[in-house]
C-alpha cells in the first residue's frame, strides 16, 4: 500500500473518529427526523387554533409524521453527496499527479471566498430581515460552510503536498467545529422548512375537509357541540333516546380521543371538536 493511500486512509479514520466522538450519524438524523416531525405537527396546530400537547403525539408519531416530507431533501443531500465524492476523489488525483495543480489551488481560495461572503451575507439578511429570508437560507448557509472548508482543504493540499498542514489535534478541533455549526443550520433549516409545511397542510384541510371520513356521533346525553354546521338530532324517546350529531369529519385519532372537523371549517372561523376515544359515545364513519 503507498503512503498517498495509507495517508488518505488515516485521514478517514480520523474523521470518523470525531464523528463517533461527537454522535453517529443515524442519531443526529433521528434527531432530525425528530425535530421535523414535532415542529410540523406544532405549526400545523398552531394554525388550526390548537396546542400541539392536545394530540398526545409520542416519539414514534413524530417520525412517522416527518418521513414522507423528508424523502425529497433525503434523496437530495445523498446525490449530492456521491457527487461530491466523486468530484473530491478527481481533484485530490490531478493534485497529487501535479496536474493543474496551480489552477486548482486558485479556484480553491476563490470559491472558498465566495462561499464565505454568502454565509456571512445570508447569516445577516437572516437576523435583519427573518420576513423576508428565503425558506431555504439555513440550508445554504449549511452548504456554504461545507463548500468553504472543502475549498480550504485542496488549497492546503495543492499548495503543501505530502506535508500535512495540521496536527491531528488542530483537524479533530477543526471537525468538530464545522460539523456543529452544520448541525446546527440543518436543525434551523428543518425548523423553518417543517412549520412552513405544517402551515400549509392546515390551510389544505380547508380545501380538503370534504374527502375526510363522515362521522355520525351517538351520545345518551346532550353533548353540546357548540358549531352551527353540526346538527343534534334526537333519535327515540324516553329511556331509550339517542342523540345524533351530523356533519362532522374525521381529523385524527391520536391520544386516546377523536379529533373533528365539520363541514365548511375553515383554519380562522372553524371549529375542532375533540371527543373521548370510550363508551360515552357510539361513532360511525361513512363515505
Amino acid at each position: 500500500m503507498t503512503k498517498t493511500s495509507e495517508d488518505e486512509r488515516s485521514s478517514w479514520s480520523r474523521a470518523l473518529g470525531v464523528i463517533s466522538a461527537i454522535g453517529p450519524p443515524v442519531t443526529v438524523a433521528t434527531a432530525l427526523l425528530f425535530y421535523f416531525g414535532w415542529a410540523r405537527a406544532e405549526a400545523q396546530a398552531a394554525q388550526m387554533g390548537l396546542n400541539v400537547s392536545l394530540f398526545g403525539y409520542g416519539v414514534q408519531d413524530y417520525l412517522l409524521i416527518s418521513i414522507n416530507a423528508l424523502f425529497l431533501p433525503l434523496v437530495c443531500i445523498l446525490a449530492a453527496s456521491v457527487v461530491w465524492l466523486a468530484l473530491d476523489r478527481w481533484l485530490r488525483r490531478r493534485i497529487q499527479e501535479s496536474r493543474s495543480r496551480a489552477v486548482i489551488v486558485r479556484a480553491s481560495g476563490i470559491g472558498a471566498v465566495f462561499s464565505g461572503l454568502l454565509v456571512g451575507v445570508s447569516l445577516v439578511l437572516a437576523v435583519m430581515e427573518p420576513a423576508r429570508t428565503a425558506l431555504f437560507t439555513p440550508y445554504l448557509m449549511a452548504l456554504g460552510v461545507l463548500v468553504a472548508t472543502w475549498c480550504i482543504h485542496l488549497r492546503r493540499l495543492g499548495r503543501d503536498g505530502e506535508r500535512p498542514a495540521l496536527t491531528t489535534e488542530q483537524r479533530a478541533v477543526e471537525t468538530t467545529l464545522i460539523l456543529s455549526i452544520v448541525t446546527l443550520l440543518l436543525f434551523w433549516g428543518t425548523a423553518d422548512y417543517a412549520q412552513a409545511l405544517g402551515r400549509r397542510l392546515a390551510l389544505n384541510y380547508e380545501q380538503g375537509v370534504q374527502f375526510m371520513p363522515r362521522a355520525e356521533v351517538y351520545s345518551l346525553k346532550p353533548l353540546g357541540i357548540g358549531s352551527g354546521a353540526v346538527t343534534e338530532v334526537k333519535v327515540g324517546s324516553g329511556d331509550a333516546a339517542l342523540y345524533r350529531y351530523d356533519g362532522l369529519r374525521l381529523l385524527v385519532l391520536s391520544g386516546g380521543r377523536f379529533f373533528f372537523l365539520h363541514d365548511g371549517w375553515t383554519p380562522r372561523d372553524g371549529t375542532v371538536i375533540v371527543l373521548p376515544d370510550n363508551n360515552s359515545v357510539r361513532i360511525e364513519f361513512k363515505r
